[in-house]
């Protein structure tokens, strides 16, 4: 599990609580393979402020993905390997004195934390002395080789894109992402209010990292936390106004709020009660109706005008904002997966009504999760039509051979990148 401190609620200027959290959601990841969302689930989080959640959840990701080359700087200074809880704290402090943060702090906050652990106590010299190490000439991490994704994952990613395109990705999930917000309302006028930048497709885009909580109109529901990516699929159906829409697979909501931002009538579908209550939380949050059903969404009956079905997925186009993926999953399972997509579509396509829309979208970036779903569905279903939706600002570079869209990571790379999607809009004949 990693270290486990006595007093979890506690901040000081040291910043002692956010550091032990962001070693436990280390521990989690890299000591028993669970992804940071199930780690805060259990209790990584409880007893923190908003703020110190969200330097903790920075700093465990900035951890991870740095992991490869923080590892390479810890090398030449141990001769052989400590248990896992002190290199994460090892790992964790060189993060930091190669980003500038002060010495004393850093290493006299560390070594406490591994002093307290009754597993990691006898460690704590060694800490010291290898973090002052560290700080006496800390290292410049964006000046060392970007680190390859883990075989599993970029072995078939090569095989659909190739190398160079492989590269490009790592190079652009190797940095911190933007944070990418959709409007309620206007989104240029949010732009200017927050100093952010408007991205060709409508989501407002901040370079600056910033606790989410604490932004103008995050109370009054003005807007919520959205890829650019993922703000797409929503967009493809066209005019929503007065449409009954069926949002399938919708937690966390941010495609639920679209559709309903949008004048949709708007039924919203997920199996999972503790995710379905995030999505009512951020529908009072930001004022919009919708229907929530807590159901398997092949118990769903009747006749939608618009199905979007963001289906489960590797979330392989999604780990520059999650790097604990690729050490947290090993890409089994992939084949079910897969066959899931595929019974999904098929449920989807018997709910539309005439004249309907169905949006299929994963965030994966492997093609059988995306394009090969689209044409072997085309194939089950004569009659079936990918219909040539390009939202408003997308590229018309982004169209796939059978009609869709892909987005990578290293799309928009010089603007800090995207994650990676595929999306498709269906009808019948």
């Amino acid at each position: 599990m990693g270290i486990k401190g006595r007093d979890m609620a506690r901040t000081d200027g040291q910043g002692v609580a956010a550091r032990r959290a962001a070693l436990r959601l280390l521990g989690d990841v890299t000591g028993q393979a669970r992804p940071i969302p199930e780690a805060v689930a259990a209790g990584a989080f409880d007893g923190l402020d908003a703020a110190d959640r969200a330097r903790a959840q920075r700093l465990a990701t900035d951890v991870l993905r740095q992991f490869d080359r923080l590892d390479a700087v810890l090398k030449p200074h141990l001769s052989r390997n400590p248990p896992l809880a002190v290199r994460n704290a090892l790992r964790l402090g060189t993060l930091e004195l190669s980003g500038g943060a002060a010495a004393h702090g850093v290493v006299d906050t560390l070594v406490g934390i591994v002093a307290g652990g009754k597993r990691t106590g006898a460690f704590k010299g060694l800490v010291n002395a290898v973090l002052r190490k560290v700080a006496a000439a800390p290292p410049d991490l964006t000046a060392m080789p970007v680190p390859h994704l883990p075989r599993w994952l970029r072995t078939p990613l090569v095989d659909a894109w190739g190398q160079r395109a492989v590269a490009a990705m790592e190079a652009v999930q190797v940095t911190r992402p933007p944070l990418d917000l959709t409007a309620k309302g206007d989104a240029a006028t949010l732009a200017d209010t927050l100093g952010g930048t408007l991205l060709p497709t409508g989501s407002v885009r901040l370079s600056e990292t910033a606790q989410v909580s604490a932004l103008p109109g995050y109370d009054a529901g003005d807007w919520w936390v959205q890829d650019a990516a993922a703000a797409l699929p929503v967009r493809m159906f066209g005019d929503l106004a007065g449409r009954r829409a069926l949002d399938l697979c919708a937690a966390p909501g941010g495609k639920t709020m679209q559709l309903a931002a949008a004048g949709a009538h708007v039924t919203a579908v997920d199996d999972s009660a503790p995710r379905m209550d995030r999505v009512t939380r951020n529908l009072a949050r930001t004022g919009l109706p919708a229907e929530i059903r807590i159901a398997d969404a092949f118990g769903v009956t009747g006749a939608w005008d618009a199905i979007l079905l963001d289906a489960p997925c590797s979330a392989t186009g999604t780990i520059r904002r999650h790097p604990d993926l690729p050490r947290a999953r090993d890409g089994s399972g992939f084949a079910a997966l897969i066959a899931q997509q595929a019974r999904m579509i098929d449920h989807a396509l018997a709910l539309l009504a005439p004249g309907g829309q169905l949006v299929f979208c994963t965030c994966s970036l492997l093609p059988d999760e995306g394009e090969v779903q689209i044409e072997e569905a085309l194939v089950r279903h004569p009659g079936l039509r990918v219909l040539p939706a390009l939202p408003d600002g997308a590229d018309p570079a982004w169209r796939t051979e059978e009609g869709g869209l892909r987005l990578r990571p290293d799309t928009w790379a010089d603007r800090g990148g995207v994650d990676g999607f595929y999306m498709a809009c269906l009808a019948r004949d």
